[in-house]
């Protein structure tokens, strides 16, 4: 279902990227998610717990960068997203922050 990848860190832990559709109630497009866990297993139950319910990792083929790597390892809650680069126009797209994964899932504000 999604492109993804993971990386082994030296103590044994992994961080998995995925890039997943984005939830319908916060709009269209999709999402770059990375999670630091124990294991592969439990990074996608992570993600599976908050709702997400076909999340898979299949291959290898969009591991997580260095700079997100480092990200998560400095976020507290170990789970992050942002806004999936365009493939067809990457250089022109501004980097968007890594954002709590609690921001995504949240309902959007009603504005008056």
């Amino acid at each position: 279902m999604a492109a993804g990848g993971f990386s082994r860190l030296p103590n044994g832990k992994v961080v998995v990227a995925l890039n997943l559709p984005r939830p319908t109630a916060a709009g269209s497009g999709s999402v770059r998610v990375i999670v630091h866990a124990h294991n592969r297993a439990r990074a996608l139950t992570r993600l599976r717990n908050l709702g997400m319910r076909a999340v898979y990792l299949r291959g290898n083929a969009a591991p997580p960068t260095p700079d997100e790597i480092t990200a998560v390892l400095h976020h507290p809650d170990g789970l992050i997203w942002r806004t999936a680069p365009c493939d067809e126009l990457p250089a022109l797209e501004p980097m968007e922050l890594w954002r709590p994964i609690r921001s995504l899932l949240r309902p959007p504000v009603a504005r008056a």
